[in-house]
């Protein structure tokens, strides 16, 4: 979801931004208003998620997808890079990234089926201090689980995290991160931007010969603006920040609402474990996907026709795993949360 005062901004002004007389869905990327969208946007992330001045913030393309292959090919300096898989999408991150250069799997809980990350001790042990970095995915969707906080990573390791579907759901410590990467459609705005926040010391690290577009030096030099950027989802994603500073009240207020959220849901999951199972284990639990099985495949396709009678829908657990997923991210008011949570009740009891 985005939120509804952004919605109702979008439409309002789509025909004619006042004082422009065209759409921002027709404007030049060139023009004063889009340097302006641009810029405000780039200083509304970095007062939300409190960026210093040794990091860049990169509007890109491609999804976090091109970014499974950008880091890589920004990062990998004739070493390996350690991966910590969590789930799916950090499996796919590997893969890609093997097609690079050399990588080697850290820690994964896969043969557990993706339940929880590393311990901190745990992930100290694993990781080689000689990597040329170390990736982890700040949450799997797929699997509903999160890191609770910063991972525990050495100080002098690179890390570079895909923090697509929790960002800005929370204060992070961004200047432990060399690459903070985020694809917008899940928390920011709608999907056609990326987000990259990269250290200025990985930027002097990157070899010479890499694509242009596939180089964060590209978008650092030319201020994301070296070829047509994504203007329309931009314009949105500064909506969206202002709706974070002025609505919400910043990344503080909107981390204490998303964990009351997603306690609803979870509160209902453990109250009736006679009915309901959770995929994560509770000090891994995501706050942005919350699934979920219940006893049978017949259960569960009662319960996904009763929530859409009441209109609930899309939740449906992904197809690679099954079950039941509610997706709660930043823009889910806390009504529809209170609606699901009552209806797992009423599931369960009847």
């Amino acid at each position: 979801m985005l939120p509804l005062p952004v919605l109702e901004r979008v439409r309002a002004d789509l025909p004619s931004l006042p004082g422009i007389g065209a759409s921002a869905l027709e404007v030049s990327h060139r023009g004063s208003w889009f340097e302006g969208v641009i810029t405000e946007t780039e200083a509304n992330l970095r007062a939300l998620l409190r960026i210093g001045d040794g990091h860049r913030v990169l509007f890109c393309q491609g999804g976090a997808s091109m970014q499974f292959a950008m880091v890589p090919m920004n990062l990998l300096h004739g070493g390996a890079a350690d991966h910590v898989v969590t789930g799916s999408w950090g499996a796919r991150a590997v893969a890609e990234a093997a097609r690079i250069g050399r990588t080697r799997v850290a820690w994964t809980n896969e043969s557990e089926s993706f339940v929880r990350t590393p311990l901190d001790e745990e992930l100290l042990e694993a990781l080689d201090p000689a990597s040329d970095y170390v990736y982890l995915t700040m949450n799997e969707t797929i699997q509903g689980v999160e890191y609770p906080g910063t991972p525990s990573v050495p100080n002098e390791v690179i890390v570079a995290a895909d923090a697509s579907s929790d960002f800005l759901s929370r204060p992070l410590d961004v200047a432990r991160y060399g690459v903070l990467f985020a694809g917008a459609q899940k928390n920011a705005g709608p999907a056609g931007v990326t987000i990259a926040i990269v250290r200025d010391d990985v930027l002097e690290r990157i070899p010479d010969g890499l694509p242009s577009m596939l180089d964060y030096r590209t978008y650092a030099e030319h201020g994301s603006l070296y070829n047509t950027p994504p203007v329309f989802a931009i314009y949105v994603v500064l909506l969206v920040t202002r709706w974070l500073r002025d609505e919400i009240g910043g990344l503080d207020a909107m981390a204490e609402l998303d964990a009351a959220k997603a306690q609803l849901l979870y509160d209902a999951i453990d109250g009736h474990p006679e009915m309901y199972t959770g995929h994560a284990q509770p000090a891994a639990r995501s706050r942005m996907n919350i699934t979920f099985r219940l006893p049978s495949v017949d259960d569960e396709t009662a319960f996904l026709a009763g929530a859409a009678a009441e209109d609930m829908v899309e939740l449906r657990g992904h197809r690679s795993v099954g079950g039941i997923r509610a997706s709660i991210y930043n823009a889910m008011p806390v009504e529809g949360v209170e609606r699901l949570a009552d209806f797992m009740r009423r599931f369960a009891a009847h």
